[in-house]
């Protein structure tokens, strides 16, 4: 027989997975760092905690525009970091405590690493087999009739000559420094960069942010792309269109050496120092560090873990959620696709399909930014015909309250159909009005519909979306 029923490889919306329904089951779940996983411990939470106060920062220093001013505010930064650290340590060790104190659940500790189904070391394994590596070294092999994959992502870090060799910061400890840097340095321009930027920069870091492409969030609508590039520029050095060949660190800190593109052509090669250096250049799934190919699981060419619908990998006995299978990386899909995986494993009969059909997202910085569906690109590359909306935040009263010139949403709407598409928007509260777009889409409320046949509040911030529509619909 196997050891377990069923074993959870990763603590994060995996152990969600864990309802009564499994009451009666064996089961293991591993982890080999915090428990509770990325999201609690080093992404999504503490990172907010931190853009809430630095939002306080930027406000106040942008109040003037309305006639009000403030002395320069005083940041405490570990008072800060311990409040929030404060509160989400215990979270994670009173979560590994409860799972520990189950009577059905055993919690092991180590990295896991699958094994095929052939003997190993001299004994047979039952099941689908686990190699568990402890901290010590030390090496014991389990086995359960159903495993689930949550072991989400890590860093990518950059193969850059003597990066390796320096104390470099990644999301993962960034946010338990003890002090804040006076200069910092980040290299990319996705989220990561956008946010922790926004962060540091009202806190009182110089931030110079290293990028090769020559806009920041280029996975957005490119008109929020341009924007947000345009606005961070305002608080932020920015290094466009620019690679770093070397990375050198002495007791004075980084020295980074810039080979910056010019119409596409070299340019001669630039220094830049400073004494704190953050990668944000992409995280990579944890699918092959797990092995999961010994087992017959497949990943596709980014490193995910390819799932059916239903999220399972197509290995009988095998499921996977979150990070380690979804490059988007989010954690209301992880959520949504632990709730899935927990009904297949107690009903297989019956299974369910996840629907990932309308997915919001946004990016907590200044300008904040919150998209969902599609972008004008995706649709010009399928020749889908549609329409696009504008309005900016400067065209609605609340806008005008605000005294906001540099905001807008943009919404996508079919030609044929008048199904809202796609809605992007970057301005005051962008997630909180994204999700009005996103519920439309998801119940199949046409702009039509969605513009006219309700009561939209003034003077709000959602008549955006009204007028967006509005202008969409001619």
């Amino acid at each position: 027989m196997a050891d377990f029923d069923l074993l959870i490889i990763g603590t994060g919306s995996g152990n969600s997975i864990l309802t009564p329904d499994f009451d009666d089951w064996n089961v293991g779940i591993i982890e080999r760092d915090v428990f509770g996983g990325t999201c609690l411990n080093r992404g999504c939470i503490p990172s907010k905690m931190l853009v809430v106060p630095a939002n306080r920062v930027v406000e106040s220093s942008e109040a003037a525009r309305l006639d009000v001013e403030f002395t320069p505010p005083t940041i405490d930064w570990p008072a800060m970091r311990d409040r929030i650290f404060g509160r989400i340590d215990p979270i994670a060790a009173s979560g590994e405590e409860y799972r520990a104190g189950s009577d059905n659940v055993t919690v092991l500790r180590g990295d896991a690493r699958l094994v095929d189904g052939h003997p190993v070391d001299g004994h047979p394994v039952d099941g689908h087999g686990v190699r568990l590596t402890a901290a010590d070294g030390s090496e014991q092999l389990v086995s359960a009739d159903r495993i689930v994959l949550a072991a989400g992502a890590r860093p990518r870090i950059p193969d850059i000559p003597g990066l390796a060799d320096s104390p470099f910061h990644t999301s993962d400890s960034i946010m338990r420094i003890d002090a804040v840097p006076e200069h910092l340095v980040i290299l990319g321009g996705g989220f990561i960069a956008a946010e922790l930027g926004h962060v540091f920069a009202a806190l009182g870091s110089r931030v110079s942010v290293v990028h090769r492409g020559s806009q920041l969030l280029r996975h957005e609508d490119s008109e929020v792309s341009a924007r947000f590039t345009q606005e961070f520029a305002k608080r932020i050095f920015l290094h466009l269109d620019t690679e770093v060949s070397r990375v050198d660190h002495d007791a004075a800190g980084f020295t980074l050496t810039l080979d910056c593109q010019s119409d596409g052509n070299a340019a001669s090669l630039q220094e830049l120092r400073c004494d704190s250096l953050l990668v944000t250049t992409g995280r990579i799934p944890n699918g092959e560090q797990l092995g999961v190919t010994n087992a017959g699981v497949r990943l596709d060419p980014g490193g995910y873990v390819v799932t059916d619908d239903t999220l399972s990998t197509g290995v009988p006995g095998i499921w996977a959620l979150g990070d380690i299978r979804n490059p988007l990386q989010l954690k209301h899909l992880a959520n949504q696709e632990a709730a899935v995986v927990s009904h297949n494993l107690v009903h297989p009969d019956a299974p369910v399909s996840i629907d990932q059909g309308v997915v919001p997202r946004a990016v907590f910085s200044h300008p904040e930014v919150a998209s969902v569906g599609e972008r004008h690109v995706d649709l010009d590359a399928r020749r889908h015909p549609y329409r696009v909306g504008h309005c900016d935040y400067s065209s609605v009263a609340y806008g005008w309250a605000l005294e906001d010139t540099s905001g807008f949403a943009k919404v996508l709407v079919c030609e044929e159909t008048g199904e809202i598409l796609g809605a992007h928007i970057i301005g005051y509260h962008a997630a909180t009005l994204v999700q009005q777009i996103a519920a439309a889409m998801q119940f199949g409320i046409t702009a039509e519909r969605f513009a006219r046949e309700q009561i939209w509040c003034h003077p709000a911030l959602p008549e955006l979306l009204e007028n967006a529509l509005l202008d969409a619909l001619g």
